[in-house]
């Protein structure tokens, strides 16, 4: 078939310049990723319902066992609900000031409750299905963040959300079967901060086998993280010797460490995953 020049001209334009949008949307989508930060300040500006669901169910294409989706997160928008929340992750003025916090749950029991209801004879009362409901959990979450922060949201990670499993259970009315890992507050940044340091490549990557560690390569990876001003400050301050003691001997003690895996477990044999 034949083209006439003035009708080919603009046919090849436009393909050229969907390519381009599309080479310049790829790039942008790298760029999120390399370019993100924790974002614990949000301005008033809401997420709508529709929006976040959106993002929701773009996140739930993450890597599943048995594509069986064994999560559940929970929305929190309420402010009394929040007023509940805070103490349980420290007081952290984040989970008040963002316009939403979610909960995400390692969850066996709506595919418990299914298998019930279609005559099958569910077996997931166990620590493998905890692990296997975790690890879909966390896929979850961070395809969630990811989606968040390249529509130019700001996220923050809570650590504490293990910490304490069991109030949280108990606040967001939990079944067994079900048990929280993560919780992300989500909200349109009003600040900016500096990119927290990260390892070289070289410490974390292993050629075919696991390569021990030897001093001369510990010195090597953690000579920028230990060279920081700011952490210098922390040894400082803390009146320790060096940056690795403010972990061991302040932030995630032997002690702390050991009285919260007690609470975990706790918390896992009360919604059925342990006996």
């Amino acid at each position: 078939m034949l083209y006439k020049k003035e009708n080919f001209i603009p046919k090849i334009v436009i393909e050229i310049n969907k390519f381009i949008c599309y080479l310049c949307q790829k790039n942008k989508d790298m760029e999120s990723i390399k370019n993100r930060r924790t974002i614990r300040k949000y301005t008033n500006q809401d997420i709508p319902s529709d929006y976040l669901n959106t993002l929701l169910e773009e996140a739930s294409r993450a890597a599943t066992m048995g594509n069986l989706q064994l999560y559940s997160v929970i929305i929190t928008r309420d402010a009394d609900m929040k007023d509940r929340l805070s103490p349980v992750h420290f007081n952290q003025p984040m989970v008040k000031n963002a316009p939403v916090v979610l909960t995400f749950c390692a969850d066996f029991r709506r595919v418990t409750d299914w298998c019930n209801l279609r005559n099958a004879h569910p077996g997931y009362e166990n620590f493998l299905s905890f692990l296997n409901a975790a690890i879909d959990t966390l896929l979850f979450t961070q395809n969630f963040c990811t989606l968040a922060e390249d529509k130019g949201l700001g996220t923050c990670f809570l650590g504490t959300t293990i910490y304490n499993a069991s109030e949280l259970v108990e606040i967001l009315k939990l079944p067994t079967l079900v048990i929280p890992l993560a919780t992300i507050t989500v909200g349109y940044p009003d600040e900016y901060p500096k990119q927290s340091d990260r390892l070289p490549l070289e410490a974390f990557i292993h050629e075919e086998y696991y390569h021990s560690y030897t001093n001369e390569s510990l010195d090597k990876f953690y000579s920028l993280k230990e060279s920081l001003q700011e952490n210098k400050d922390f040894v400082t301050i803390n009146r320790v010797e060096t940056l690795a003691q403010i972990f061991t001997d302040i932030r995630y003690k032997k002690s702390d460490n050991e009285f919260m895996s007690e609470n975990f477990i706790k918390t896992l044999k009360k919604q059925g995953f342990l006996s």
